[in-house]
């Protein structure tokens, strides 16, 4: 296989980025870095087909490896045939290429190798011939043979029987065959294990669906029936169907052997080919279901680590609880921890008025701006008791509701313990949902991207590939918004291209030995990061208060004369850039090709960089939609249908989307309510973050949901 072609062909690229792009891969170049800064080498491809590319070539190298070991083995046995070397070299997947090496491959023990050792592979060729001059039952007196255990004829022939069943289990064309005809005409199904058990899985309790249309979340959520013990569930098919196809393929017209070989065949089915296919349509089927549940999840991902920070605000963060109090944290502009305490304005205790003086002393001492609430246990009550005193302070303070998912993992961890050794876990807990309204993704990356909650069935999911998707949305956003160098944590800094965590230390130590950076330059002094580590990590880092401007913008040190010489040819000079004066600077740039040529550098990067030099510093997370602040509470009772609301998209999920309008239950938009024109995901048409406006279809205050509907909204 040309992987190179293979994967021009699949990804619909020219040969030429196909090459660059392999080039730079294996050059030892971080993805972020090469989609940021050789888009002329990519063809401007995003970070996203850059790392689907990349996984894809690591699966190819895999296979051509595979490919060559099978050859390799097949070859030494003595049994590589020109045929089925052709087969070899046209496997296109890895399951191919394992059924082709099926007969090849040491076996442990079956009945078929016990058969063949007592000398019965003769009588299973005789059968296999369908060509007989002597019957059956006298051509096979010749193998009774006591001393090798073929006590009788009847014994002789279920031993070739038994060699005849595996050698059709593992004929690759055969297997191919039922395992196409199973995944066209298969029905997944799904029974109780107890069918008076009440579960969440009770749709599923006699359930089927065909195999060819059954949606990924579906089968998600019959695995984990499966595993909770509440289902049972199987791959169903039309046995007798498969059977008659697979005595055609192997039946002569003219056979004097068939009765027996349809016995074989049957055997060979039941025993041997339908639980390994059926496991493997299962398998796939996981699989499949397990990337678009990936895919989803990283996009929920993405736009959760890219909601706009508040900054520079004082933020008074409340870690709800019942009976151990709910934890508070005063963090400042910078993150800072000003003050911390404990209050019980909620069951069982409902200290509200000794809560409330405290919380009013804290606001005023600190000037506090804004209220984080954590949405976890307790969150309904203390949102009340919040409101509520809110009404009590004369100058405008609001309150907003903050997924606190993973929270609790941080404080518990080691990192959380290094941060805040004088505080215990509920406390560290109070200050990560602060600094997460403050700054989202500063304080996200301190925690496992598994472990913040948006998307399904995650801990379902193998837990290797979900880790490594979610860690590659996580150096997207990191390196796509760039981090400040002198004030950046370890965490943050170990996510930056080109950066390790034992490099992320070493920039701490560094900074606190000789004092904030001045350059990027400076970056070659710390110990163990070389001139490629430079390359690759420069440009995401940001020096706001550096001697040489261009330090805080994503221009690469690599370009640095060309964006002067740009300037110089435009009549500005590097101060322009640092008072901010260049904001239509686009505009000046008519004919971009002539400029980038006289520059020596791609109109990609050219383009870049007139980007960077009109908004230095700019951070992208500003132009997605801010927070809903909030004064005063809604109760799951206020609701009535038709209400307007505005609400925050916590979730998307493959049937549809959660909204928080501020009652403690997220309300569902069903995929049929979110858009007017027909929409595949929910995906198409919103992200977690958004700002949506809803209205409410209906209430079931029992059972705690609310139907939401994004259509119909004037």
């Amino acid at each position: 296989m040309d992987i190179l072609k293979q994967l021009q062909q699949e990804f619909q690229l020219q040969p030429i980025h196909v090459e660059n792009i392999v080039n730079l891969i294996d050059e030892g170049n971080t993805i972020p870095f090469i989609a940021r800064y050789r888009k002329e080498l990519t063809g401007s491809l995003d970070d996203q087909v850059l790392r689907e590319l990349s996984e894809r070539l690591v699966y190819l190298r895999n296979l051509e490896e595979r490919r060559q070991q099978v050859r390799t083995t097949i070859e030494e046995q003595g049994n590589l045939t020109e045929e089925l070397q052709k087969k070899i070299d046209e496997a296109k997947t890895l399951t191919e290429i394992e059924d082709i090496y099926r007969p090849y491959r040491p076996k442990r023990r079956t009945r078929a190798t016990i058969a063949k050792e007592k000398g019965l592979e003769a009588l299973a060729d005789y059968i296999w011939s369908q060509k007989i001059s002597t019957p059956l039952e006298e051509y096979a007196k010749a193998f009774v043979n006591e001393e090798k255990g073929v006590a009788s004829v009847a014994e002789a022939l279920q031993g070739a029987k038994d060699i005849l069943a595996e050698r059709i289990s593992d004929d690759a064309d055969c297997r191919k065959l039922l395992r196409e005809e199973t995944m066209r005409e298969g029905l997944l199904t799904a029974k109780a294990v107890k069918a008076e058990e009440e579960s969440v899985y009770e749709m599923y309790y006699d359930y089927q669906e065909p195999v060819k249309k059954i949606v990924g979340h579906r089968v998600l959520a019959v695995n984990r029936g499966e595993k909770e013990g509440f289902l049972s569930v199987g791959i169903a098919v039309v046995q007798e169907e498969l059977l008659k196809k697979l005595e055609r393929k192997i039946i002569h017209k003219d056979s004097q052997t068939a009765d027996i070989l349809k016995e074989v065949i049957e055997d060979s089915y039941k025993r041997l080919i339908s639980p390994a296919i059926e496991r493997e349509i299962r398998n796939d089927l996981t699989e499949k279901a397990e990337e678009k549940a990936i895919a989803v999840f990283r996009e929920n991902l993405k736009q959760l680590l890219l909601q706009p920070p508040i900054a520079n605000k004082v933020v008074l963060a409340l870690d709800p609880a019942f009976r151990t109090g709910c934890k508070i944290a005063v963090i400042d502009g910078t993150g800072k921890v000003l003050d911390t305490a404990v209050v019980y304005p909620t069951p069982p205790q409902n200290k509200t008025e000794e809560a409330k003086k405290k919380l009013m002393a804290l606001i005023e001492a600190y000037g506090v701006e804004l209220i984080a609430i954590g949405n976890g246990t307790a969150s309904r009550e203390s949102e009340q008791f919040v409101a509520n005193m809110l009404k009590e302070i004369k100058r405008p303070i609001h309150y907003v509701i903050v997924n606190e998912a993973g929270a609790s993992v941080y404080s518990a961890s080691k990192l959380g313990a290094e941060e805040f050794p004088q505080f215990d876990v509920s406390l560290r807990s109070a200050v990560s949902i602060g600094r997460r309204l403050q700054d989202p993704l500063a304080e996200l990356v301190k925690i496992d991207p598994k472990s913040i909650g948006v998307g399904q069935y995650q801990h379902d999911m193998n837990q290797k590939r979900l880790g490594e998707a979610l860690g590659g949305v996580v150096e997207y956003c990191v390196n796509s918004v760039g981090v400040d160098l002198n004030t950046a944590s370890p965490s943050l800094l170990s996510y930056i291209s080109g950066i390790s965590s034992t490099v992320a230390k070493n920039i701490q130590a560094y900074r606190e030995e000789n004092g904030a950076f001045l350059s990027r330059k400076q970056l070659l002094k710390v110990p163990k990061l070389g001139p490629k580590a430079f390359e690759q990590c420069a440009g995401f880092l940001r020096i706001p208060q550096g001697e040489q401007v261009l330090d805080n913008t994503g221009v690469h040190p690599e370009s640095y004369a060309a964006a002067q010489a740009l300037l110089e040819k435009l009549g500005y000079t590097l101060e322009d850039v640092k008072e901010k004066r260049l904001k239509n600077l686009s505009a000046k740039c008519t004919s971009q090709e002539e400029l980038a040529k006289e520059l020596g550098i791609g109109v990609p990067t050219l383009q870049d960089i007139l980007k960077e030099l009109e908004k230095p510093g700019r951070d992208p997370r500003e132009e997605m939609p801010a927070p809903v602040l909030r004064s005063d509470v809604l109760e799951l009772e206020d609701l009535t249908p038709g209400m307007i609301l505005k609400g925050t998209v916590r979730n998307v999920i493959d049937f549809g989307v959660f909204v928080d309008i501020g009652v403690h239950q997220d309300g569902l938009v069903h995929i049929s309510q979110i858009s007017d024109k027909f929409i595949k995901h929910p995906l198409e048409a919103v992200s977690v973050g958004d700002i949506v406006m809803v209205k409410v279809m209906s209430v079931d205050t029992a059972k705690k949901r609310i139907a939401l509907t994004m259509k119909g909204i004037e």
